[in-house]
């Protein structure tokens, strides 16, 4: 094993859209490991929205990038050497170590893997990992779906909106409908993922878009863009309508607070409930999403789709071009062979 690895640092807090300049690879030092720590190699790491937060001074739900430190996110490795008998080497472990080739853990803080048949690891950073609970959790506890429901989800080629879409369909939704922003990804989603309608959100106001696509109204929103499609939604509710709000991407390069939806009156008159959560409250529906969704890709009926980059040097352009929409899924990068 090399003594070195190599490193993302952030190395400026961005105002606005981030640039390749607030990030830094530098090479460091790999420590020996101590007592109850593990070697892992990385095999692959996850670029995610939620992200963009981290390299803010101010607080947020996850702990933030601090400058000239190694940044973090969800990564899949391969242990090489291990001073622990609770995580043996040659063990898939998924931990909270991305954006470096080689990291030294405590073994506490990895968490051991199932070799699954046909199962590439980068699916624990997706369908399997938190993106794929995300999905889960805000359908079915947040805005607790029922079948029968007519489901609209923002930003729906997305890692987590393609699932949410997915799930709808698959637990008997009336209707899916979609958003996203090239007429690939409209494609995609009709096409493929077997959602009822899509559109992209450049073609006009979403509020006009959604109302041709659900002309009867909507009962469930799963929102990962906010703006003006949490606006047009409120407008387009049933009565009883239930949002589970998951993200806001189209607000995160904001220097300025971006405005408010403008009907939020209707939340009173049509008596909805919107919901905001943070994936990592849910951690008890683990057992449950993961039985249920290996289901689904063991018979197919799940459709999965990944944008993959390759090697440890391209994880910014990665990152950015996420932050910009270029990816269809999940968004990875893939540092070395399993």
């Amino acid at each position: 094993m090399p003594v070195t690895t190599r490193e993302w640092q952030l190395a400026a807090r961005p105002h606005g859209e981030p640039t390749p300049d607030d990030f830094r690879l530098v090479e460091t030092e790999r420590p020996d490991p101590g007592d109850g720590q593990v070697v892992v190699r990385m095999l692959v790491m996850s670029v995610d929205p939620y992200m963009r937060g981290r390299m803010n001074a101010g607080k947020s739900y996850a702990p933030r990038w601090e400058l000239d430190e190694p940044m973090r996110g969800g990564a899949v490795g391969r242990v090489v050497v291990s001073r622990s008998p609770a995580v043996p080497e040659g063990a898939l472990v998924l931990a909270d170590a991305a954006w470096r080739d080689v990291a030294v853990l405590d073994a506490a803080h990895v968490r051991v893997l199932p070799e699954l048949p046909g199962i590439p690891p980068s699916y624990h950073l997706g369908v399997l990992g938190m993106p794929g609970l995300t999905a889960w959790t805000g359908l079915f506890r947040l805005a607790e779906f029922r079948a029968g429901d007519t489901v609209f989800v923002s930003g729906a080629a997305g890692a987590v909106g393609s699932l949410v879409g997915q799930f709808s369909r698959l637990n008997g939704a009336a209707a899916v409908i979609g958003s996203a922003g090239t007429p690939e990804k409209v494609r995609w989603l009709t096409e493929e993922l077997g959602f009822s309608a899509a559109f992209d959100y450049h073609d006009g106001p979403v509020a006009d878009l959604l109302a041709a696509a659900a002309p009867e109204g909507i009962d469930v929103f799963f929102d990962n863009v906010g703006g003006e499609h949490l606006e047009a939604a409120i407008g387009a509710f049933k009565e009883h309508g239930r949002a589970a709000l998951c993200g806001a991407i189209s607000a995160y390069n904001a220097v300025e607070p971006p405005p408010g939806p403008r009907n939020m009156f209707l939340v009173v008159g049509k008596r909805l409930s919107l919901r905001g959560f943070i994936v990592s409250d849910h951690g008890d529906l683990q057992g449950e999403f993961v039985e249920k969704v290996s289901g689904f890709l063991q018979s197919g009926e799940l459709v999965v789709r990944e944008t993959v980059r390759e090697g440890l040097e391209n994880a910014v352009p990665a990152f950015l071009d996420l932050l910009r929409g270029a990816n269809t899924g999940k968004m990875v990068v893939r540092l070395g062979d399993s």
